[in-house]
């Protein structure tokens, strides 16, 4: 099974991924039932999650019905257990969507919803986030989880993040981050695939992110929280949604 993974991740571009995911997912969702490990985004249980990843795979963490990884099923519960995101009215961008939220945002009556992407084909407006679209302070609600690690001028592509939200907005900005270096790694002269994948975590990622990504967001002008969200659960909780424990959500506000 993991070696099947592999070669599909490695295969296709993910815009086609996301179209397969579509036809694939009923029949995972079906034949992994149980009771062991449990899906908060959905409710749903099953015996084992799937292997996961495009360097080395983390086994046991892709949701056979949501296709949500670990950082999905974190964002999910703190969202829904510590804002008033699924209440309040608020304008939302959202960037490069994963499917395991779109379909739920979308049915939400409180939120004005777009959805913004480069290349992803379930994206509202086809956007560089280095030059967006937007005018000044237009959204409430900013969620760009797992982007900024592919874009080459990540300051620039922050610094319109800050421009599109409202004063007194507030955003989730995850990214693949080794908590143990101090500063952000980069190396453009590394140009094979294989290579790439095995020191970024994926061939399409231009650094690894260090702990100075908080400051970086600081000094364009973000007020940064660095929210260990697992450390309110217990062990047992974390095990039962396969989240990693220690994973810091990057809370923003302007």
């Amino acid at each position: 099974m993991k070696t099947i993974f592999k070669f599909f991740l490695n295969l296709f571009p993910r815009p086609i991924l996301i179209r397969l995911s579509y036809v694939i997912r009923p029949l995972l969702a079906f034949f992994l039932r149980g009771k062991r490990y449990t899906d908060p985004i959905d409710g749903k249980s099953f015996r084992t999650f799937l292997p996961y990843g495009y360097g080395k795979q983390r086994p046991n963490v892709l949701s056979p019905s949501t296709l949500s990884l670990e950082r999905h099923r974190l964002f999910w519960l703190y969202i829904k257990n510590e804002t008033d995101f699924f209440s309040e009215k608020y304008r939302v961008l959202h960037f490069a969507p994963e499917q395991c939220f779109l379909k739920r945002f979308r049915q939400l009556k409180n939120i004005d919803y777009t959805t913004t992407d480069l290349l992803s084909p379930i994206a509202d407006v086809k956007a560089d986030i280095c030059n967006l679209p937007f005018k000044d302070n237009s959204y409430d609600v900013i969620f760009c989880n797992h982007v900024l690690e592919h874009i080459p001028d990540d300051t620039k592509a922050m610094q319109e993040l800050y421009r599109v939200m409202k004063p007194g907005g507030f955003g989730i900005f995850q990214i693949p981050q080794d908590l143990n270096r101090e500063s952000t790694f980069e190396d453009n002269t590394i140009t094979d695939k294989v290579e790439r994948a095995k020191i970024f975590g994926q061939y399409d990622h231009v650094r690894v992110y260090g702990r100075d990504y908080f400051d970086k967001l600081r000094h364009v002008g973000f007020k940064v929280e660095e929210v260990d969200y697992t450390a309110t659960l217990s062990d047992s909780e974390i095990d039962k949604y396969r989240l990693a424990k220690g994973e810091i959500i990057p809370l923003v506000r302007k």
